[in-house]
């Protein structure tokens, strides 16, 4: 059945793609998905103050920095990726706060993931220090 297309503007079968009709978008993955929660922005807000709004990097001056009170372009960082585990993803032991800059050296593997999990494992004894 021919039909004027409300998309290109001519007349073609209606089963006929003319490439001018939107796309839509598709379903995003559960990594997408998960970053716009409630549960998510609770946890990063969480993590942060965990951290006193600071890059964990930049205050002990490892990897390059630059300034040791770096409180801009801040990012929670999963040291074991979503990808490779996403049950430890509101897990404290795997959560840091850092800047824009040492996030991306981190998802790089130019910092590596062990001294992350060490240093949010100081962070952790700090809120969470050992009972005797």
């Amino acid at each position: 059945m021919l039909k004027s297309c409300k998309y290109c503007n001519r007349i073609h079968d209606t089963k006929h793609d003319c490439g001018k009709k939107p796309q839509r978008k598709k379903q995003g993955n559960d990594k997408d998905k998960f970053r716009s929660t409630k549960v998510w922005q609770n946890k990063r807000e969480e993590i942060r103050q965990r951290d006193k709004y600071l890059c964990q990097v930049c205050i002990r001056k490892l990897y390059d920095t630059h300034t040791q009170y770096t409180y801009d372009d801040l990012e929670v960082h999963h040291a074991i990726p979503l990808e490779q585990d996403f049950d430890k993803r509101l897990d404290n032991d795997n959560l840091i706060t850092i800047c824009e800059r040492h996030h991306e050296m981190a998802e790089r593997g130019e910092i590596p993931k062990d001294e992350i999990l060490k240093i949010i494992a100081e962070q952790e004894r700090i809120i969470y220090p050992p009972t005797l």
